[in-house]
């Protein structure tokens, strides 16, 4: 399993009003044109070429969601066979779901969009109105039962802001096996066993702001459940169970000392006076909650308190992800507040002795990115690979797990290691996405590379300037690769690793729609940082209806938070700037210095230092109208 431990953040909201002597911008025909452009609207005429592959299995076949104006088709690829079709009937699948549910289903509008194929490929299974799925691909007949957790893509350690159903049921965290079922009750956690009914208290000291298995409830919790705080809050419990099903981890949340904040919803649902909510959201400085990890026998009941110093969670946040290695052994890893300080810890579940596998210190850097930071384990859990900006660029490292022992340096260069794609234990091979190898590139285009553990071998697998995702098949011999750029529309083909040859075209983007409203394709810009030597990279959006003889006034999308970098790099994402640009503007985004995805000195610009990394967007766009006269330096806005 690969890690990432990027946090994200809700961006605020820049407004900046244009000079009084401005005309208004737009007719209304181009604020219609700017709702077309809408995302709801856009995407049922635009879909963009991007092939998920889900491989079945260890073979070289995969399915993918192909979506079209119709609705939504289910394609299935034999890699080796350089075949493809349906991945099942969806009329018939569609009429066999519909009996079994007493409800009507569209065959080209199934209710899922994420499945699995059973052991013998006989049948697929699914998540539906709330539960699991069986349907047989010779019958299609329909059966429910229980609920495929693997399909829901959601943290284990997730407490939905909804019920998944009505009922007791609905805020029960289930195993996998759907023998046993935990949940919250008046603080406190308890499993219940389903065959017979019989039901376990696992703990018994809980309290408010002192109980067992929760996350501390914000306003996307509190406002559906008509809840001023966080008392009586009902959710799923935050459990993780082990592969047996015979163990699980929770933990207890204090969260009495932390800081608190206030919001105001003004205009409530059906009343006139506004509601006040009170939570837990701690600012800079304050005291964060504090989460006792503890491993639960569900058999017994027995407790075994992880044998750790308290762990401090975030604002809507949840403590250090835990994950099971085996039956008896757990890891997580964990971050100092601040990011000082990253280690990797396993946890002996029979003792809840812990031990430091790896660590790693911020300095010579103020702090360790945590967006940066990736993780994956190799050969059975006896190495692993880490990623770490220590050299001033993220780069792999390998890693022994008994020793915490460095290996080898896989990679190294003045470049950036973006994504652990994939890793064959069999060849000792890692594939991984990486920006900036080819200096002639814009550095935060992706490209797939393949390297040897020892370093040796690195290998460029999708050439072609452009950005590119990639998903390479179990085996390693087939990569299904998505590129494009934000002027050029892209493909998703399937092609060999052998020697890059593609197998087939599987997907291209249609851009007769765009072309039908008048679009013009994005502007890819370079230009200098305020420093006068860095290079920084945007994209200029220009409307439908752009004149070049014409004067438009510059909006720019701006966020400059350190923890991402943000102007698109692919054709779909660019487009999504489109309805801002329509009423009449042209619409700029670039990445300044102190954003990520570049060198570790590039990003450490905005360290302590916020309320300047603004001035390369200034410097930035004054370039911009500099070479391109139809843009308004006088009139210029930013929002985000």
């Amino acid at each position: 399993m690969a890690l990432n431990l990027r946090r994200w953040f809700v961006p605020a909201i820049f407004v900046a009003l244009l000079p009084v002597t401005a005309r208004a911008q737009g007719t209304l025909a181009d604020y219609q044109n700017a709702v077309k452009f809408l995302p709801g609207n856009l995407y049922r005429h635009f879909f963009p070429a991007q092939v998920q592959a889900h491989w079945v299995g260890k073979s070289d076949r995969f399915w993918y969601l192909r979506r079209n104006p119709r609705g939504n088709l289910f394609i299935l690829v034999d890699a080796s066979a350089n075949t493809t079709g349906p991945a099942f009937d969806q009329a018939r699948l569609a009429q066999g779901l519909a009996r079994a549910a007493h409800r009507p289903v569209q065959a080209e509008h199934l209710p899922f969009f994420n499945f699995r194929y059973t052991k013998n490929e006989k049948g697929i299974q699914f998540n539906f109105n709330n539960a699991g799925w069986t349907c047989s691909l010779s019958t299609y007949e329909c059966t429910q039962k229980g609920e495929f957790a693997e399909l829901l893509h959601r943290s284990p350690y997730s407490s939905p802001t909804s019920p998944r159903g009505r009922g007791p049921e609905a805020y029960e965290n289930i195993s996998p096996n759907g023998q046993w079922a935990a949940f919250i009750r008046d603080y406190n956690l308890y499993v219940r066993y389903v065959p017979t009914g019989t039901v376990v208290q696992l703990t018994h000291n809980g309290k408010p702001g002192d109980d067992y298995a929760t996350s501390p409830p914000g306003l996307r919790t509190l406002v559906p459940q008509h809840r001023t705080n966080g008392d009586h809050v009902r959710a799923p419990p935050a459990v993780l169970w082990s592969p047996d099903w015979t163990r699980l981890i929770a933990y207890r949340l204090d969260s009495r000392s932390a800081g608190r904040y206030s919001s105001i919803q003004f205009v409530p649902p059906g009343r006139l006076r506004p509601i006040a909510y009170n939570y837990v959201y701690p600012l800079p400085g304050e005291i964060l909650p504090k989460a006792y990890p503890v491993i639960f026998d569900v058999q017994t009941g027995k407790r075994i308190g992880v044998k750790t110093p308290p762990l401090q969670i975030y604002p809507e946040g949840y403590p250090q992800r835990f994950e099971w290695l085996n039956n008896d052994h757990a890891f997580y890893i964990y971050e100092s507040r601040g990011e000082k300080y990253f280690a990797l810890r396993e946890v002996d579940a029979k003792t809840g002795v812990q031990r430091t596998i790896h660590q790693e210190n911020a300095e010579p850097y103020p702090y360790i990115d945590p967006g940066e930071t990736m993780f994956r384990w190799v050969d059975g859990h006896r190495e692993f690979l880490w990623t770490s900006e220590q050299s001033g660029w993220n780069q792999l490292y390998l890693y022994d797990t008994a020793t915490g022992k460095l290996i080898d340096r896989v990679t190294q260069g003045d470049w950036v290691v973006r994504q652990i794609v994939s890793v064959d234990q069999r060849t000792h091979q890692v594939f991984f996405l990486a920006g900036g190898v080819d200096p002639k590139m814009d550095p935060y285009y992706t490209q797939l590379y393949r390297v040897n553990f020892d370093g040796t071998g690195m290998k460029l697998l999708t050439p072609g300037n452009a950005n590119h995702t990639a998903s390479v098949s179990p085996d390693g011999k087939y990569i299904v690769d998505n590129y494009s750029t934000p002027s050029v529309p892209g493909e998703s083909v399937l092609q060999r690793v052998s020697d890059g040859s593609v197998v087939r075209v599987l997907e291209r983007t249609d851009v007769t729609w765009l072309k039908q409203q008048g679009w013009v394709p994005p502007i890819s810009f370079q230009g200098l940082a305020a420093d006068g030597k860095t290079k920084l990279y945007g994209v200029i959006v220009r409307p439908t209806h752009f004149d070049p003889a014409k004067k438009y006034p510059i909006l720019e999308n701006i966020y400059t938070g350190p923890q991402g970098f943000f102007a698109p790099k692919t054709f779909g994402a660019a487009l999504r700037l489109q309805s801002m640009a329509e009423p009449g503007f042209v619409v700029v985004m670039l990445d300044g210095r102190g954003t990520t995805g570049r060198s570790r000195a590039f990003h450490d610009f905005s360290y302590h230092n916020m309320g300047n990394v603004f001035i390369d967007h200034v410097d930035m766009i004054k370039q911009m109208a500099a070479k391109y006269p139809w843009m308004d330096i006088t009139r210029v806005g930013i929002y985000g």
